[in-house]
């Protein structure tokens, strides 16, 4: 549940009377756009008010009157869905930073540079983001705001969505300790167990992460292991 100072307040307004919760903004937006959340994590306080900031509950027989039901959880979905979210000008801020900060995250991990077929860094796309003016919309989904600065920043950086198949062969003596997590790491296309004892993959992921995969097939086998990039579409 939102403490009441990270709370803003969700408004609606219908058949005359004015209905206020107050939720997490976040969480609140999640589930306008339809995402899988608990409505229990969204409010701060389990009232429904005609004014929030005085603490003035609406009457249970206008919650009747109007929804049909009591139910705060039920009505807390009407408001959401039909409402206004009040931010303020610093709540606002934090949530334009962290979506700003997960949609270079997913970039960086699922993206890379045609001409070199290497990952970009972080910093070179928040760079590239900043040359093309790109604004933050802390009301757009994640998804909507990486496919708009992927349009933004292509013009300044070469760059491009991919995923990679890489080949992995793993001697037998490592083979216990590294199937599980590299399997994991990304889809498994295919497997064969050698008669030695061996183990090899084929091993599709983000192209972003190449480095990283190839870093923990390294910790894991002490460099012993075989890795060949086999197919870049």
């Amino acid at each position: 549940m939102v403490t009441l100072d990270e709370a803003v307040v969700a408004r609606y307004k219908t058949h005359g009377v004015h209905f206020e919760i107050l939720v997490d903004p976040e969480v609140a937006l999640s589930l306008r756009r339809g995402d899988d959340v608990s409505i229990e994590e969204i409010l701060a306080v389990e009232d429904v008010f005609e004014d929030a900031s005085r603490g003035e509950r609406v009457a249970e027989d206008e919650l009747m009157r109007v929804f049909g039901t009591t139910d705060v959880y039920t009505i807390a979905k009407e408001i959401i869905a039909h409402g206004e979210l009040q931010l303020t000008s610093e709540q606002r801020r934090r949530m334009q930073d962290n979506k700003r900060k997960r949609v270079i995250s997913t970039i960086a991990r699922n993206a890379f540079n045609p001409q070199t077929g290497a990952p970009h860094p972080p910093s070179r796309i928040e760079k590239a983001m900043e040359e093309a003016g790109v604004h933050i919309d802390p009301f757009k989904s994640d998804d909507e705001m990486v496919s708009e600065v992927m349009k933004k920043i292509r013009p300044i950086i070469p760059i491009r969505f991919e995923e990679v198949s890489i080949a992995v062969k793993i001697p037998a003596e490592y083979t216990a300790k590294s199937y599980g997590e590299i399997q994991s790491f990304g889809h498994l296309v295919k497997e064969e167990w050698q008669s030695d004892g061996s183990w090899m993959a084929l091993i599709k992921i983000p192209a972003g992460i190449q480095d990283e995969f190839y870093a923990l097939v390294n910790r894991l086998t002490k460099g012993e292991a075989e890795t060949k990039l086999v197919r870049q579409a």
